[in-house]
């Protein structure tokens, strides 16, 4: 799992976050299937100011792995 992903059964249903966060990586791919650049993404959730393409590549494979699986 990369680093930016964060599963925990205490916070939200152990649903895999966006590490540090309560933001859920299904927010973050919904908003990619809408066709939101990185700017849009940290404009839309303040709080990933610091998210960059690498995590962004890194949570896309990541799922892409698990749906192979």
């Amino acid at each position: 799992m990369p680093e930016i992903i964060q599963t925990n059964p205490k916070i939200l249903g152990g649903q895999p976050v966006i590490r540090g966060t309560r933001i859920p990586i299904s927010r973050i791919l919904a908003l990619i299937g809408m066709d939101y650049t990185l700017t849009k993404i940290k404009r839309e959730l303040p709080d990933l100011k610091k998210l960059t393409k690498k995590d962004i590549l890194n949570i896309l494979s990541y799922y892409q792995t698990q749906i192979a699986n």
